[in-house]
């Protein structure tokens, strides 16, 4: 038995479909059904039911998912452990991202490493759902999400609430307004994340497009904001929504951004283990809550009162972030 087989396995488990999968581990999709047909030779157990439409669990495949995890877990803490050894006692904080949170997480860095001097921070980029998954595992310390579903074994602490504009071409009506109203961009094709990648921006501006009276025209997805930007200033009759971080870029001179009247908002979360610590929760709430507003260009937030009675330094909770996950 391989690690990388077992990896195959939950990942397959988890997405219940051999092409999602592979692609979550970046292989071709027969190395996936081949080292999972292995393990099953190995085991002398059916861990899948397949047909052509569906995947699913067999009782064996439920029972060894729980223990494959554990096993990863292990094998990731145990090179986790020796990483840190290898550069000395260099403490490190794994930290999942999301798109358009660039500026607050440059602040908020920034802070940890007043904080907590010498901490070593690595990002990830990845979709909301694998980063939450990430975190359960123990590959990431935390993640910063919108819209994070309740789980049992992830703590939730809502930040902030972005804002969400629209980008419109300069030669629209509703370009030299403060703001725009959703219904005067009825009649132009609205550019959406592709799937997959965006769900919750999607699902915010499609709710708010049918709360004030119309179904959007859909266009071809966004795989890339500033390609998007650049074809809609190009003279394309489109529009599209970006969050308030990457408002700030800077946009085309033939693209007029502009905020949402009545306001749209995404709810950004800090997600951690329910085993970690309180303390250390409270610190990287320190951490990362004083920039959200100004980063967003939003005023102060009525959000979740800012945790308190820290019973150790700051600096210190944050510093073993990665040691209290680990315990």
């Amino acid at each position: 038995m391989e690690l990388r087989q077992l990896r195959y396995f939950v990942a397959v488990a988890e997405e219940l479909h051999f092409g999602r999968a592979a692609q979550r581990m970046h292989v071709v999709q027969p190395a996936v059904s081949q080292q999972i047909a292995r393990l099953e030779r190995e085991f002398g157990l059916q861990l899948l039911d397949r047909t052509s439409r569906t995947v699913r669990l067999t009782d064996a495949g439920e029972r060894l998912l729980s223990e494959a995890r554990k096993v990863l877990a292990a094998a990731d803490h145990a090179k986790a452990v020796a990483s840190q050894l290898a550069t000395a006692g260099t403490r490190f904080l794994r930290i999942g991202t999301s798109p358009g949170l660039a500026a607050t997480l440059e602040s908020a860095l920034d802070a940890l490493s007043r904080l907590a001097p010498g901490l070593r921070t690595e990002l990830d980029c990845r979709p909301s759902h694998d980063q939450l998954a990430a975190v359960r595992r123990g590959e990431l310390d935390l993640a910063l999400v919108r819209a994070a579903p309740a789980d049992p074994d992830l703590r939730t602490i809502e930040l902030w609430q972005e804002q969400v504009y629209v980008a419109v071409p300069t030669s629209h009506p509703a370009a030299g307004q403060p703001a725009v109203r959703l219904e005067q961009l009825a009649d132009l094709p609205l550019r959406l994340p592709e799937p997959g990648c965006d769900r919750l921006l999607g699902d915010l501006v499609l709710g708010a497009c049918r709360r004030a009276g119309f179904e959007p025209r859909t266009g071809r997805p966004v795989s890339s904001v500033t390609n998007a930007l650049v074809e809609i200033g190009s003279g394309v009759g489109e529009w599209t929504a970006i969050y308030a971080d990457a408002e700030r870029g800077s946009a085309p001179r033939k693209v007029a951004v502009l905020p949402i009247d009545p306001p749209l908002t995404a709810p950004v979360a800090l997600v951690v283990p329910v085993t970690q610590t309180s303390t250390c929760v409270a610190a990287l709430y320190e951490a990362f809550r004083p920039h959200a507003p100004a980063a967003a260009g939003l005023p102060e937030p009525n959000g979740q009162p800012e945790p308190t009675g820290l019973p150790e330094p700051v600096g210190a909770a944050v510093g073993s972030a990665q040691g209290a996950a680990d315990g």
